[in-house]
């Protein structure tokens, strides 16, 4: 865990490490907080065959790439190692082993190097990255979370603290995006894959149910939504199936995508702050991005989703969560470990 110390924070690059998943990432943020270089190697290759992440071999991937990885953002930042002034390292949630190569290499190179070490949170990692290439995007504001593991909804106060406003009860709505894309048959990473099938179907054409829960409600369920998809197959057979994939696709990622956005609005009426962010490797999804902004100029909020680079899992979002702990004093013992499930503090 972190520790808070009277240590100001030299002005500085910082080097933030993610190692989280199946991502083995390395970054450079400048004293000014932008991005010097920003390096991420992926497993694709490695998980494709089995249709989903395997965690040992995730691990052994992590093991083999987190040098050269971290070594090519010091050289693409054109950094000294002697001119950083700290280390942030992704400590969870995520896979148990993938975060122990990633915290086992930035502590080794943090006590080598002398430097503060500090662990992040990868969901606070995600909504560091609304800032990176919008750094007047108001810090009072509402955050929807959205990624393979999480479907999180806060609301971030001007102090950068957040507080769950709602989550998941099931499914996060990146698990129901690739498990959609596992029934249609399509490739790994399935989000990306059912994204681009659904942009050649009609989202119209058939329909999914929408989970609501209470109608004030800022809480999510995509399980049902999972299930409907396999009864329309079931009840299609399997030639018509593959005939109409492509608006099974549109009608099952529109499904998901306005429950996503009403919670989203609905959280800014609640609230009544007229900011909102999208993070998260789902915010990469196409539909999602484009509805996003319609309703956004239509509701006139101030919306911030992060380049495509930044959606996914990279180090840059992790070193820019970093730099803030870092200077609010936080500082992570060398015998700490990784967090698995999310910290208190971000906890539903």
């Amino acid at each position: 865990m972190n520790v808070q110390t009277r240590r100001a924070l030299p002005q500085g690059p910082i080097l933030g490490i993610e190692t989280s998943c199946d991502e083995t990432a390395a970054a450079i943020l400048g004293a000014d907080g932008s991005v010097l270089a920003n390096v991420v190697a992926s497993q694709h290759a490695v998980h494709e065959r089995f249709g989903g992440v395997v965690p040992e071999l995730a691990s052994r991937a992590h093991i083999e790439m987190i040098e050269r990885v971290v070594l090519a953002a010091v050289g693409e930042g054109h950094v000294a190692w002697d001119s950083l002034v700290g280390i942030a390292v992704t400590q969870g949630p995520g896979l148990a082993g993938a975060l122990i190569v990633g915290l086992n290499y930035a502590k080794s190179l943090a006590y080598m190097l002398g430097l503060p070490l500090v662990g992040v949170s990868h969901l606070e990692a995600h909504i560091a990255s609304a800032w990176l290439e919008d750094p007047k995007f108001p810090p009072s504001c509402i955050v929807l979370v959205v990624s393979g593991g999480h479907t999180h909804l806060y609301r971030r106060d001007a102090e950068g603290i957040s507080h769950l406003l709602g989550c998941t009860r099931d499914d996060a709505a990146g698990e129901a995006f690739d498990k959609g894309a596992q029934m249609l048959g399509l490739g790994f990473p399935g989000g990306p894959a059912l994204d681009r099938l659904a942009q050649t179907g009609d989202p119209s054409a058939i329909s999914f149910p929408r989970s609501s829960l209470q109608k004030s409600s800022l809480e999510f369920s995509f399980s049902g939504l999972k299930t409907a998809l396999l009864y329309k197959l079931q009840a299609m057979g399997k030639m018509e199936g593959v005939r109409r994939r492509a608006d099974l696709a549109a009608g099952y990622q529109e499904a998901i995508v306005r429950v996503l956005i009403d919670k989203a609005l609905r959280a800014v009426q609640q609230t009544g702050i007229r900011s909102l962010a999208v993070v998260g490797g789902v915010s990469a999804n196409s539909r999602l991005r484009a509805l996003l902004h319609e309703s956004a100029q239509a509701s006139q909020i101030r919306l911030s989703i992060p380049p495509l680079r930044f959606c996914t899992d990279n180090a840059a979002m992790v070193a820019a969560a970093g730099r803030q702990a870092l200077a609010a004093g936080h500082r992570m013992a060398f015998d700490a470990e990784p967090l698995t499930t999310l910290e208190p503090a971000l906890a539903p």
